[in-house]
């Protein structure tokens, strides 16, 4: 590693910190009685896990001897983060500190496991799973009551 000090960064993406963020996110939308965001925010990121898994194989880029591109911490990182921001409202506050929290990310991995250009890959991959599940749940923060239909479900 060139930059051992920007290794400490790769804490935003260590997996025990992203499990607890995903729980604590799937037990306040739970608790929250929002069901669908729950219901995504349980699913989207095992699907980015076996997305950025499958990307490694379609791809094969190597770092090292390992399959790099996406990085699937990035990947993984990037989904509950956004979750986290639909939790409690895409408030500029919100997506301001998911937007510090992802960049610090991106550089702790870029420096330490993948190219910068694996992390990049992996914020692409992982919004778009993102969109994708918000979309498929029907969920839009600008409507009353939080759902499309106008109820809180």
């Amino acid at each position: 590693m060139r930059h051992p000090d920007l290794g400490r960064l790769l804490v935003f993406t260590d997996s025990r910190v992203v499990v607890a963020a995903y729980v604590a996110v799937v037990a306040a939308a739970l608790l929250r009685r929002r069901w669908r965001l729950a219901a995504i925010a349980a699913v989207t990121p095992m699907v980015a896990v076996a997305a950025a898994r499958f990307g490694k194989r379609a791809f094969g880029r190597l770092k090292d001897g390992e399959v790099c591109f996406p990085s699937g911490h990035t990947t993984v990182t990037v989904v509950v983060l956004a979750m986290a921001v639909l939790l409690v409202g895409v408030a500029a506050w919100a997506v301001v500190g998911a937007a510090v929290i992802m960049a610090l990310a991106v550089v702790g991995q870029a420096v330490s496991y993948h190219y910068f250009t694996d992390a990049i890959g992996a914020l692409l991959l992982g919004t778009a799973l993102v969109c994708a599940a918000v979309s498929a749940a029907r969920i839009d923060r600008r409507q009353c009551g939080c759902e499309l239909d106008h109820k809180n479900r």
